[in-house]
């Protein structure tokens, strides 16, 4: 830190913030009228702030007049200056909030921001305020006075390594008697937004719904309101069109995308509130971020209380709006948030309204249905390992990729199931590819069984739970035992092949002798019609899928596989076959580690896999 004079202070951007910045400052995007719509968000974020923290001190209110936002263009200064009347900051407030990016995925976003084509795009969805200033404006001047104080402070920078805090003036503090004054020196490239008639149409695209008067300074002084400032949820759907509900999305959620889907009721009965949600049609970057917050908005009789108020479970963290309640207290505190029972029977009822809402959408408007799930549907999952009373509900909304084809539901697999199957057979893995190669749908595939293939990491962990969609058990095809035998085959000639000469048992004892301690057991597979092995996990305990990943996560260990081999396949009988015994260790260790390999597993000892396999195919197996 640099000291410039007694007042002022050079400081350094956080580093992404100095990234950030400089795509800012060379910005080639399209859309650079978001710069307003986030000086405009921030200013009514200020204003919600203030009159919160009114209610419990009403002379916060008392200097500055009626929160509002106005818009003076001045062209002969070639500046466009954003001032709202809300709670304003202090200096250090200034540092930190203009300084940095307190929000956690910032490297990865900035690391987004530099290839993707619609940058601004991703720039709505970071909610980076007035970095976007940068876009249009060579310096930004931003003077701010905290309710309550008598005191203002300038914070200024150019967009390069750093800014700087000075205390305000006299005429500073008069001039701000309450909220922030952001001024930005334009771009010779960038005049065209002090034209009033560009200035109001940017308005009413992204911030009509702003619920504080939006005023418009002309030439001569006069100001004039350019939103409508109401709060869009309160008026009756009748009056509402498409339109409306998509320019409310864009300007409650931040967003560029159309709503996939519109929720909008009055609840009324023991409590009396109003609900405005949207499903968005394409997922925001910080989707999987661990804190896995939602940002429904919870307001209280129109005043903004928190979007921090988890009003839906983390698996319908995608979905955007407000919940505007007439009975919960003003002054209520995140602490009550969280154990307040009316909040609580507000978060149940919502929660199945959403839900509810899906399931109508699937059946009417699929087209609009798919795109939530194929945003979404990883996320939704969620929900069949956390929420144990929906569980059945989304299951039944769920929707699958199978050996038959795409956005399969339980429903249509049901409806298809072969003479005398009696479960829903799935398989768990990393890619549809090596699923689709994977040898344990060998058995599966000779008889027609449909076969749900499960690739998103959230599938190893609701699997694992007991589950069944109308009496039929889900069951995994790569742990326990299998029994297709009641299940015709599609070729009658496959039952032919079902006949061996070799003796299982001799074949097991053999195999397991050579492999010792490498596998918890040998059988043989009723899986496997072509390949010579798999291996699979045991009826109790984990998948081999979920092993796999909490082994990545150091949370636990692998254990012991089952081998399970194919007595009709050549490399078994040529185990029994032989009197050799290193030929059959050699011939075993081949049978457990293409298994392996087919998993996608690298073998135990790759160098020995690798001299072994040349042994044998130079012996002429």
């Amino acid at each position: 830190m640099t000291t410039i004079d007694s007042g002022s202070e050079a400081q350094p951007f956080q580093a992404e913030v100095a990234e950030l910045l400089q795509l800012m400052v060379h910005s080639v995007y399209s859309e650079t009228d978001i710069f307003l719509r986030e000086l405009i968000s921030n200013g009514s974020d200020a204003c919600d702030k203030l009159r919160y923290e009114a209610i419990a001190k009403p002379e916060l209110m008392e200097q500055g007049g009626a929160l509002a936002i106005r818009i003076v263009p001045d062209k002969t200064a070639n500046t466009l200056s954003v001032t709202d009347t809300g709670i304003g900051m202090d200096r250090q407030e200034l540092v930190d909030n203009l300084g940095t990016i307190a929000r956690s995925g910032t490297k990865s976003f900035v690391a987004r921001l530099k290839e993707a084509k619609d940058g601004a795009s991703l720039i709505g969805q970071l909610g980076v305020g007035i970095y976007a200033a940068y876009m249009v404006a060579e310096r930004v001047v931003v003077t701010s006075r905290r309710a309550g104080t008598g005191e203002a402070w300038v914070w200024t920078s150019s967009g390069g390594s750093g800014f700087t805090v000075t205390p305000g003036t006299a005429a500073d503090a008069e001039r701000v008697a309450r909220g922030t004054e952001i001024v930005l020196h334009l771009k010779p490239e960038a005049k065209e937004y002090l034209e009033p008639a560009r200035i109001e149409r940017i308005v009413h695209a992204y911030s009509d719904n702003i619920q504080f008067p939006i005023e418009l300074v002309g030439e001569g002084g006069e100001a004039k309101q350019i939103n409508s400032a109401s709060a869009l949820w309160q008026r009756p759907k009748s009056e509402l069109k498409p339109e409306d509900y998509a320019a409310a999305y864009k300007s409650i959620a931040g967003a560029f995308d159309e709503p996939a889907m519109t929720l909008h009721y009055r609840a009324e009965g023991r409590q009396a509130y109003v609900v405005l949600l949207f499903a968005p049609s394409s997922k925001p970057f910080d989707l999987f971020e661990p804190s896995r917050k939602g940002r429904v908005k919870l307001y209280v009789r129109r005043v903004f209380i928190t979007d921090d108020a988890d009003l839906l479970p983390p698996y319908l963290r995608f979905i955007r709006g407000v919940v505007d309640s007439e009975d919960l207290p003003l002054n209520i505190s995140r602490e009550m948030l969280q154990n307040n029972p009316q909040l609580a029977q507000i978060r149940k009822a919502v929660t199945g309204r959403v839900i509810s809402e899906l399931e109508t959408l699937s059946e009417k408007e699929p087209e609009s249905f798919d795109k939530i799930w194929d945003a979404f549907g990883p996320v939704i999952k969620e929900g069949l390992y956390e929420d144990f009373e929906r569980r059945d509900k989304l299951l039944a909304l769920a929707r699958f990729n199978t050996t038959t084809g795409n956005r399969r539901s339980l429903k249509q697999y049901v409806a298809d199931l072969k003479p005398n199957q009696t479960e829903i057979y799935f398989l768990v893995g990393d890619s549809i590819e090596r699923l689709k190669s994977n040898p344990m749908l060998e058995a599966a595939s000779a008889r027609g069984i449909e076969v749900l293939l499960l690739t998103d990491p959230v599938d190893a962990f609701w699997t694992s739970a007991q589950l069944d969609f109308e009496g039929k058990p889900l069951k995994s095809l790569s742990q326990g035992d299998i029994d297709f035998d009641l299940i015709p085959l599609l070729d009658d000639k496959e039952k032919a092949k079902d006949e061996t000469a070799v003796d299982e048992a001799a074949a097991v004892a053999a195999i397991k002798a050579s492999l010792g301690d490498r596998v918890a057991d040998v059988k043989v597979s009723r899986r496997l019609t072509t390949s010579a092995s798999c291996i699979v996990a045991g009826s109790f305990g984990p998948d081999r899928e979920l092993e796999r990943l909490l082994a990545q996560q150091q949370r636990g260990g692998r254990t012991k596989p089952i081998l399970e081999i194919n007595p009709r396949h050549p490399l078994v009988a040529a185990v029994t076959a032989t009197d050799d015994a290193a030929r059959r260790d050699d011939l075993s260790l081949l049978l457990l580690e293409q298994a392996q390999i087919l998993e996608g597993e690298l073998p135990e000892d790759p160098a020995a896999f690798t001299s072994r396999l040349n042994r044998l195919v130079l012996q002429g197996i």
